[in-house]
C-alpha cells in the first residue's frame, strides 16, 4: 500500500496530461538569452571587482543590475 502524504513518502510532482491536444512549447536558448546572461555575468564580475575597491554607488549599481534585470531577463526570454 502507499502511505498517505505526509507520512514520510516522498511524492514526485508530474506535469498535468495535456487534454486539450496542445503539446507544450520545448525550452528555447537562443542568442538573446546568451547575451543576456553574459551581460549579467559580466555585470556581477564587474559590480564585485568595484565592491571591493570601495565603491558605494557604481558596485550595488551594477549588482542590481546583474540580479534583478539581467539574468531574470536571460532565464525568461
Amino acid at each position: 500500500m502507499n502511505p498517505a502524504p505526509g507520512e514520510g513518502s516522498l511524492w514526485v510532482m508530474t506535469h498535468p496530461k495535456q487534454t486539450n491536444g496542445e503539446a507544450e512549447a520545448p525550452l528555447r536558448f537562443t542568442r538573446v538569452n546568451a547575451a543576456l546572461g553574459a551581460a549579467g555575468l559580466l555585470s556581477l564580475v564587474a559590480g564585485y571587482w568595484l565592491l571591493s575597491q570601495g565603491s558605494i554607488t557604481a558596485a550595488p549599481l551594477l549588482l542590481v543590475l546583474g540580479y534583478v534585470v539581467l539574468l531574470p531577463l536571460a532565464i525568461i526570454r
